[in-house]
């Protein structure tokens, strides 16, 4: 009797899930090259739980490693992930908040970036503190908002501003009395308080609950069935970071963007909306080492490839969550990790990057 022939190492597995599957080679890739990355990722001790590759629009490798996590609203434990499991995203949300603003934008619920916070939120204005007026939702995009806003401290640290999201009964009234420390566009400074915020115009605007919009005008259309949104103690949902999806179905949020809004011919975001949340803004000043730029919730870094720089655009999620995009390779690269209090939570994933996949692929003087 023939025996069958071994499955390849990272062969993604068959779902009715809307993606298509292929091989590396299929799709310019060295499949024997990303075969190496379990052992470099067993080498780097990096609790790395998932790694998801997608070229030309297709899922071609996909690899999952069991390992201690502390997911939000379930057991901290050791956990044996692979495609059918939820993982946090973090402040991949944020990322995600971006594109469902865009989609507001696009179905006109709201004018444009350029309104003014406060406009949204009038119950609070007796709150209002000088400066407020002139901060828009660009500026919450952003993170140039200038509002006086620290989360780069311990958790039980009570100049954290961060917990109070999930603390405080009315964590709006908290950000909206927040101070005014700089005026908008001068100074970038992380913000997970303006996020939420964007959550809840949202919300607001679209007459539903944050979570029910962006079922409706983003999971759905992605054919993303398994997610959850999670919502803090005081039962307000984190838009900021409450994410819950499959790694493969987290790489459908890649494609979106990587394809201009478009999944499976349907546009979604509008290829308009893409580029200007694509539109590095910012020096992330005190985010790894200022090194990346910011746009609107999204990242922009570049890796050094056979003397080339080549510039992707990233989802960031503590603990070692990543969505990379790189348009010049036409490929997106998906990893999470449970690093979250590890100051080398992402570097596993641009190792793999950088060592693995950009190396595998085999037309890149074409790609350019």
């Amino acid at each position: 009797m023939a025996q069958e022939a071994p499955i390849a190492c990272g062969a993604p597995k068959v779902l009715a899930d809307g993606w298509v599957v292929d091989t590396p080679e299929h799709v310019g890739l060295d499949g024997t090259r990303l075969c190496g990355i379990a052992d470099r990722l067993k080498a780097f001790d990096a609790n790395v739980h998932s790694m998801v590759i997608v070229r030309h629009g297709k899922l071609i490798f996909e690899q999952y490693y069991p390992g201690d996590d502390f997911p939000w609203g379930h057991p901290d434990r050791r956990y044996e992930f692979d495609a059918t499991t939820k993982h946090d995203m973090r402040s991949v949300s944020k990322s995600v908040t971006s594109l469902l603003v865009g989609i507001a934008i696009d179905r006109k619920l709201i004018a444009s970036v350029e309104e003014p916070v406060v406009k949204f939120f009038p119950e609070y204005a007796p709150l209002k503190t000088p400066g407020w007026d002139r901060i828009t939702l660009r500026n919450l995009l952003t993170m140039s908002s200038g509002i006086k806003w620290d989360e780069a401290r311990a958790w039980n640290d009570p100049k954290n501003d961060e917990p109070y999201l999930g603390s405080e009964p009315d964590p709006l009234r908290y950000v909206l009395a927040k101070p005014i420390a700089a005026p908008p566009d001068l100074i970038w400074n992380y913000n997970g308080g303006g996020t939420d915020l964007l959550g809840a115009v949202i919300a607001r605007v679209s007459g539903k609950a944050f979570e029910v919009f962006a079922n409706e005008t983003l999971f759905q259309p992605l054919g993303i069935t398994d997610w959850e949104w999670q919502h803090y103690q005081n039962n307000k949902v984190s838009a900021a970071a409450g994410l819950r999806l499959r790694p493969r179905d987290a790489a459908k949020i890649g494609q979106l963007v990587l394809a201009r809004g478009v999944w499976n011919g349907q546009q979604i975001v509008s290829g308009e909306w893409i580029a200007q949340a694509t539109t590095p803004r910012f020096q992330a000043v005190g985010y790894f080492g200022g090194l990346f730029f910011y746009g609107y919730q999204w990242w922009f870094g570049r890796t050094l490839v056979d003397g080339c720089d080549v510039k992707w655009i990233s989802a960031v999620g503590l603990g070692g969550q990543r969505i990379f995009i790189v348009p010049e390779f036409d490929l997106v690269v998906m990893t999470t990790s449970g690093l979250y209090s590890s100051p080398r939570q992402g570097h596993a994933a641009l190792d793999i990057l950088y060592s693995f996949i950009f190396p595998a692929v085999q037309d890149r003087t074409k790609s350019r």
